[in-house]
C-alpha cells in the first residue's frame, strides 16, 4: 500500500491536513500517518529506518532549518520523494519583507492554554474510552455509565473538545463496575437511559450493518434490551449519581446538561 508520512516538528497537523487533501483526490487506497515532534537528528534518523523500505512520499512541516535540511538529505540519500510544505513559503516571505523567520515549530497553531486543553481532553478520552483503562477515571473531570449505544463515546468527544475530560464506562449485567468508580465523588459521575423501544432499535440498526453476525445474537433481543435497563438502574440508583434520559435528545443538549450540573461554562 502506498503510504504518506505527514512530518513535523510540532503536533503535525497542518501536514496531516495537506495529507489527507491530496489522498481524497485519488480513488487508490493511501494510508496516512502523522509523525509529530520531529526534532533531533536522532529522531530523523528513527523515521528513516523505520520507512526506508516503504512505497511512499513525505509531507513535511519542519520548521527547524538544521532538522529539515538533514531530512531532506536522509530522504534523498534512501530516493525517499518529500515535500517541504513552509519551506519555501518561509523563505519567500522573508526575501519580499527583509526580516529572518523565527523558525519556531508549531506557530502555525499559536496554541495557547485553551488549545492544548482541549488536545489533551482529546488524548484523555480516546486513550480511556470504553473502559480500556479505569486507572483514568480518578482524573476525569466526568465519568459517563450506561449501556452500549447510549451515545457515551460521541458525548466524551464532544465534551472533550471543550476540554472537559470525560471518560465512558459500559454497564453490563454480566459484569460489575469498576472499583475506581466507587472511589470518586458521585456528583462527577452521570447515567445515562434510553427509553427501551429507542435503544432496541438503534442497536436493531447497528446489527444490520454486521450482516454476517448470527441471528440469535441478543444484542437487540427486546428482553435482554430490558433486562440490561434494569441493571443500569439499579446501579446508577446505588451510586446516587445524576441521570439523564437520552432519549431522542441530542449529543449538544445533552452536553449543556451536564456542562450544567458540573458547573462547568458553556
Amino acid at each position: 500500500m502506498f503510504k504518506i508520512f505527514a512530518v513535523s516538528d510540532s503536533i503535525g497537523e497542518t501536514a496531516e491536513q495537506v495529507a489527507h487533501a491530496t489522498a481524497s483526490q485519488f480513488s487508490s487506497e493511501i494510508e496516512i500517518e502523522r509523525v509529530p515532534y520531529i526534532k533531533t537528528i536522532k529522531d530523523v534518523n528513527d523515521f528513516i529506518d523505520r520507512i526506508k523500505e516503504e512505497k511512499c512520499i513525505v509531507v513535511s512541516t519542519v520548521v527547524l532549518v538544521e532538522i529539515r535540511e538533514y531530512l531532506v538529505q536522509r530522504c534523498t540519500d534512501f530516493g525517499i520523494f518529500i515535500i517541504n510544505i513552509l519551506g519555501p513559503c518561509i523563505a519567500t516571505v522573508s526575501r519580499m519583507i527583509n526580516e529572518i523567520p523565527e523558525n519556531k515549530p508549531g506557530a502555525v497553531w499559536d496554541m495557547d492554554e485553551a488549545y492544548n486543553k482541549r488536545i489533551e481532553a482529546m488524548e484523555f478520552a480516546m486513550r480511556y474510552d470504553d473502559s480500556r483503562d479505569n486507572s483514568g477515571i480518578k482524573f476525569a473531570d466526568v465519568v459517563l455509565i450506561g449501556l452500549s449505544r447510549t451515545s457515551k463515546t460521541p458525548l466524551c468527544m464532544y465534551l472533550a473538545n471543550k476540554g472537559i475530560k470525560a471518560l465512558n464506562v459500559p454497564l453490563m449485567p454480566e459484569i460489575g463496575i469498576p472499583d475506581e468508580l466507587k472511589k470518586i465523588d458521585k456528583k462527577k459521575i452521570i447515567g445515562l437511559t434510553i427509553n427501551p423501544m429507542q435503544l432496541i432499535d438503534i442497536r436493531k440498526h447497528r446489527l444490520d450493518k454486521f450482516s454476517n453476525l448470527s441471528s440469535g445474537v441478543q444484542y437487540a433481543n427486546a428482553e435482554r434490551v430490558l433486562e440490561e435497563l434494569e441493571f443500569a438502574d439499579s446501579i446508577m440508583k446505588k451510586i446516587g449519581c445524576n441521570i439523564i434520559d437520552v432519549t431522542t435528545r441530542a449529543i449538544e443538549d445533552t452536553a449543556l446538561i451536564i456542562m450544567d450540573q458540573l458547573g462547568i461554562k458553556k
